[in-house]
């Protein structure tokens, strides 16, 4: 860790690498049991309906990866117990700045859910652009405020 980090002085490089870090910390395993129970369900809805397609899967998989990066990174930014697995002086960094954080998953996000409709479906580059930024948006938006909530009534 560098002597800026401890003095309380740190560069936009070392505030990236600590939103990185932070939002590793999360509970994906949970997240991804969430994900995949929520994709799963969009797609058995979908299937109950009669519809069925890559577009139908496409719609599943977004649910699902939202779902998941939602899970992970509101995780992230509330820290846990302070004998979890990481360094907590990473968590109580992250509970501190939960919208650098929260733009990590949203990041993500966007970049993997455009990919994925790029490949499964035949939705021109602006549409999966424009549903990737908003899905992103979203997460980022929840993330930083149950961060926010959370960190102001933690010194409330």
């Amino acid at each position: 860790m560098s002597r800026s980090y401890r003095s309380g002085e740190v560069s936009r490089t070392e505030e990236r690498q600590l939103a990185v870090a932070s939002a590793s910390l999360g509970p994906w395993r949970a997240a991804a049991a969430v994900g995949a129970l929520g994709g799963g369900v969009s797609l058995g809805l979908d299937a109950v309906t009669g519809e069925f397609g890559l577009a139908v899967v496409a719609g599943a998989l977004s649910l699902a990866l939202m779902l998941f990066f939602l899970v992970g990174g509101a995780g992230a930014v509330l820290g846990g117990r302070d004998g979890a697995r990481g360094d907590h002086r990473i968590r109580r960094w992250a509970r501190g700045h939960p919208w650098q954080v929260a733009i990590v998953p949203a990041g993500v996000l966007l970049v993997s859910d455009f990919l994925m409709r790029q490949i499964l479906t035949g939705e021109g580059f602006f549409g999966s652009l424009w549903d990737g930024l908003w899905r992103g948006v979203l997460v980022a938006g929840v993330i930083g405020l149950i961060g926010a909530m959370s960190g102001a009534r933690r010194r409330a």
